[in-house]
């Protein structure tokens, strides 16, 4: 299956690339899916921030991102690097006391703020101060309309930016009128990007959902859930990737991961993927494979001394196939992932114990016999241990299989 986003270049006045407006969509043709705006924007997030390096799609620039305003009540933007988004509030957004203290909190986090598709009123006065950018459709309001707006509220702190722009002349008009930024056909029209995309088992997702609405969340139970999911646990540790800094502990476990996120940003996290992924498809038997893989990686490993790697064993046995679920290089998904050194190089090179166990397993999957002979001897695993391992993962994996 495949993911969808649109983008469309934001230009300085130099016709430099500011940034990238990123507008979700659910197919190759490039128009607005029949989606909410909320399920539209969650899918935006899901599959591309927490399933591909964003960078990538934005060429390192910012990313603008339109959020609704019961999104943005329930600070789902704090879900996002503040150095890589600028969160655009939307027209169809009332500016009442909760927006205000919403869009408040997320100024003083550090966030940039945008009104998209901006109508002066007087209402909206008091929001100016919060703001970094305001965005005008020109074939709504004329530059004319706008233009003592715009003079009359020029700061160091606000920039102007002009939506619609489709002609030489509304460029060179806009910028006489004092807009910094520009966006429009006249420069380009939105570009689609298509890419591989990982499917969460519905099953898994909604109880998952299911256990953070509860009022204590039991990890421990959160964790077992997410131990059957390739999809929503490489998505959670990208997420995760993205709160982290640099120099915090690599994560070894599920239950770490959770534990760093805490109750809110959990429950943020897993609203959002359930919100997203409602209608997906089932996953294929490559996540079949994937789950099989994990628990003969960790049954393995307490049959043979690594007992107190088997948490890290079944994530490396888990995220073995992650290549082939996303049609890119295994080296290059690793990096974008907060795990240990030994599991990164289990992945990649085959090194260490977990290393030498994952490639006994993948050569089980592949029958490569002398292979296995060879490295029985040496990992002394008998014949018997690995084929009781092998049935017992098999019968695991099927359990979660979904008819």
């Amino acid at each position: 299956m495949y993911s969808y986003v649109a983008r469309q270049p934001i230009l300085t006045r130099k016709k430099e690339t500011f940034g990238y407006e990123l507008l979700f969509r659910n197919g190759p043709e490039n128009a607005f899916p029949r989606l909410s705006a909320e399920q539209a924007t969650n899918k935006l997030l899901l599959e591309n921030y927490w399933s591909d390096d964003i960078d990538k799609i934005t060429d390192g620039k910012p990313s603008f991102i339109n959020f609704p305003q019961d999104s943005l009540l329930r600070g789902l933007p704090t879900l996002l690097p503040r150095d890589k988004v600028i969160i655009e509030v939307l027209e169809t957004a009332t500016p009442n006391d909760s927006l205000y203290n919403a869009l408040r909190i997320l100024a003083g986090k550090g966030y940039i703020l945008a009104l998209d598709d901006f109508i002066p009123s007087e209402e909206w006065l008091r929001f100016l101060p919060l703001v970094r950018l305001i965005k005008f459709d020109i074939s709504v309001l004329s530059i004319e309309k706008v233009r003592n707006f715009v003079r009359q509220h020029r700061s160091p702190k606000l920039r102007f930016l002009a939506e619609r722009v489709e002609t030489h002349e509304q460029f060179e008009a806009a910028k006489a009128a004092g807009f910094d930024l520009f966006q429009g056909y006249f420069f380009s029209r939105p570009q689609m990007l298509q890419r591989k995309e990982i499917n969460s088992s519905k099953i898994t997702i909604l109880q998952i959902f299911a256990e953070v609405c509860q009022t204590e969340i039991d990890y421990n139970k959160v964790e077992r859930l997410l131990a059957t999911d390739v999809s929503m646990s490489y998505k959670l540790l990208r997420f995760v990737n993205n709160q982290r800094s640099l120099a915090a502990k690599p994560i070894e476990s599920f239950k770490q991961a959770l534990v760093f996120l805490g109750e809110m940003q959990l429950r943020r996290f897993v609203s959002i993927v359930a919100t997203a992924q409602a209608s997906d498809d089932k996953p294929s038997s490559l996540y079949q494979l994937s789950l099989q893989r994990a628990k003969m990686c960790e049954s393995l490993a307490d049959k043979i001394g690594l007992r107190a790697q088997a948490n890290r064993a079944f994530l490396v046995g888990l995220f073995s196939l992650l290549d082939s679920l996303l049609d890119t290089p295994i080296d290059v998904i690793i990096e974008k992932l907060p795990l240990s050194e030994d599991i990164i190089l289990a992945l990649t090179e085959h090194e260490g114990p977990l290393g030498e166990l994952l490639y006994y397993v993948q050569n089980y999957d592949q029958a490569n016999w002398a292979e296995l002979e060879q490295q029985g001897i040496l990992l002394d695993i008998s014949d018997e241990v690995i084929a009781a391992s092998y049935v017992e993962a098999v019968e695991w994996a099927q359990s979660f299989k979904i008819e």
